[in-house]
């Protein structure tokens, strides 16, 4: 295999260990970093090729020791790239993520400003009358549960056991995927229409605490278009 990937894996332990040790120093921030731990197979995997060691060639992509593999892709890439990361999930799906830079987009929103009240049964109410109603879960969410009692009764290292983990991360991925398409339309709708947005401060950790209340909670995805928000409203 080519050497970057195994530069860049190296540079990744570096930045853990450190992260771990300034966690234990008190030097950074927020909740406690623990020991870095070794990748599971199971788990997602990925590999990160930096110039030199792919390129871009037309509909295709040259990978380093590996060839050209011919991506769907979901847009073009506004500039060229300055590192690939090669990405396998828990449901054995590849994705190619690349780093380019983006160049600010300045929009002429209509409204002044919009405040938004984040909510369990209706996601967003805007301060100008609008209502965001998330999609539900509970179809997905019930069949994962289903599942995972079945892979409760099953012999460790089966491969029945195998399959029924990879079904379970393929319904998660349809949650996730969901979720994610739902909240990136709603935040780029909220960014492009308005001058200024006021987002609650909400502290989702604490509120996930409340047990009956902690699944639609995560489900919700609150800090993610928080994120999204910030995000799109800098570019």
């Amino acid at each position: 295999m080519s050497a970057i990937p195994l530069q860049q894996s190296v540079a990744d332990l570096e930045a853990a260990f450190k992260n771990f040790f300034d966690s234990c120093k008190g030097k950074r921030k927020g909740q406690k970093v623990g020991y870095p731990k070794f990748k599971k197979r199971t788990s997602s995997q990925s590999a990160r090729l930096t110039r030199g060691g792919f390129s871009v060639k037309g509909q295709g992509v040259y990978l380093a020791k590996i060839g050209i593999v011919k991506p769907i892709g979901s847009r073009e890439l506004p500039s060229e790239p300055s590192s690939v990361t090669i990405i396998k999930d828990c449901a054995n799906r590849y994705f190619l993520s690349f780093v380019v830079e983006v160049e600010p987009v300045q929009l002429d929103a209509k409204n002044p400003s919009v405040g938004i009240d984040l909510g369990i049964k209706t996601f967003a109410v805007m301060s100008n009358g609008e209502k965001a109603v998330s999609p539900c879960y509970k179809a997905l969410d019930r069949k994962v549960r289903q599942l995972q009692r079945k892979l409760a009764r099953q012999q460790k290292d089966s491969k029945r056991r195998s399959k029924t983990r990879i079904q379970i991360a393929k319904q998660h991925n349809k949650i996730a995927d969901t979720r994610k398409d739902f909240l990136h339309k709603l935040s780029t709708k909220v960014v492009s229409e308005n001058q200024t947005i006021v987002l609650e401060d909400l502290n989702v950790s604490g509120m996930v605490k409340n047990r009956k209340l902690s699944r639609a909670i995560s489900q919700q995805g609150w800090r993610e278009f928080r994120v999204l928000v910030e995000a799109k409203s800098q570019k």
